[in-house]
C-alpha cells in the first residue's frame, strides 16, 4: 500500500539524503505514518478551533448590535437623572473610594489552546445607595442599573474580543502545521520510501543478474571439464586398444598411464 501510494509522486522531488537499506526504510515507514497522524490530529484541533472561532464571532456581533442600543439607554438615563436629580458627578466621585465591581479572570481548554474568559462580580455594599435621595431617586437607581447592565456587557464584549484574537492566532500557527506536515514533510517522506524501493529494487534485480553470470559461469565451465575428461577418456582407451593388439616388447620400457586427482 505504501509502494503504490508513492509511485505518483517519485522521483525528482525533494528527499532526505539516506542510504537505502531495509532497516532505513522501515524507519521511514514508521515516520511516515507518524506524520500521517500528526497530520490527523492537527486537522481536527483545526476543525475545533474554527468551530469555536465561527461561534465566538457570532457572539460578537450580537453582543455589538446589542451595545448600541444599551449604551443610547445610557445616555438617556444619564440625561434622565441630571433633568431629575441635578448634577450627581461630585457625590459620585467624591464616594468613589474603592472598585465595587472587579473582574475575575478563568481559563478555557479549547483543543489545546488556553482562553482566557472575564466575568464580573461585585463586592462590598453600594456606596452610591443613597445617591438621589432628596430628588430624583427612581431615575438615579435606574441609571445605575443600566449603566451596570452596559458594563457587564462590555466586559462580556472584552472577553470575546480577547479569545477572537487568541483563537485567530492559534488557528493560523494549526494551519501552517497543518500545511507544512501536508505539502513538505509527508511528500519528502514519500519520496525518500519511493527512492528507497526503487535503489533496493535496483540492488535486487543487479544481485539477480550477477547470480545468473555466476551461474552461467559455472555451467560453461562444467561443459568444457566434461569435454576434457571424455577426449582423455576416449585417448586413454585408444591407447590401451592399440597396446593389447600389437606385441609386448620385452626390450622397450613401459609408461603407466598418467593418474589424475
Amino acid at each position: 500500500r505504501v509502494r503504490e501510494a508513492v509511485v505518483s509522486t517519485q522521483s525528482t522531488g525533494d528527499k532526505i539524503n539516506v542510504f537505502p537499506s531495509r532497516m532505513i526504510l522501515s524507519v521511514m515507514k514508521t515516520r511516515y505514518k507518524g506524520a500521517q497522524k500528526g497530520h490527523s490530529l492537527l486537522k481536527k484541533k483545526s476543525d475545533a478551533l474554527t468551530l469555536k472561532f465561527r461561534a465566538t464571532l457570532k457572539k460578537i456581533i450580537e453582543n455589538k448590535t446589542v451595545m448600541g442600543d444599551v449604551m443610547k439607554a445610557v445616555y438617556f438615563s444619564l440625561a434622565e437623572a441630571a433633568y431629575a436629580a441635578g448634577d450627581i458627578s461630585q457625590t459620585v466621585i467624591q464616594n468613589a473610594d474603592k472598585a465595587q465591581n472587579k473582574i475575575k479572570f478563568t481559563k478555557d481548554n479549547v483543543a489545546g489552546v488556553q482562553l482566557t474568559n472575564f466575568t464580573m462580580h461585585s463586592e462590598g455594599s453600594d456606596v452610591y445607595q443613597l445617591t438621589g435621595l432628596g430628588k430624583g431617586g427612581q431615575t438615579v437607581t435606574r441609571c445605575k442599573e443600566t449603566a451596570q447592565k452596559a458594563i457587564k456587557l462590555l466586559i462580556e464584549l472584552a472577553s470575546l474580543q480577547t479569545t477572537f484574537i487568541t483563537l485567530d492566532e492559534a488557528i493560523k500557527i494549526t494551519n501552517r502545521r497543518v500545511n507544512g506536515i501536508e505539502y513538505v514533510i509527508i511528500p519528502r517522506f514519500e519520496n525518500t520510501i519511493a527512492y528507497i524501493v526503487e535503489e533496493l529494487d535496483e540492488r535486487d534485480r543487479e544481485e539477480f543478474y550477477r547470480l545468473k553470470k555466476v551461474q552461467d559461469k559455472k555451467k560453461v565451465i562444467r561443459a568444457k571439464q566434461k569435454k576434457f575428461l571424455e577426449e582423455y577418456n576416449a585417448k586413454q582407451e585408444a591407447v590401451e586398444a592399440a597396446s593389447e593388439a600389437a606385441p609386448r616388447n620385452l626390450l622397450e620400457t613401459e609408461h603407466d598411464p598418467d593418474i589424475m586427482f
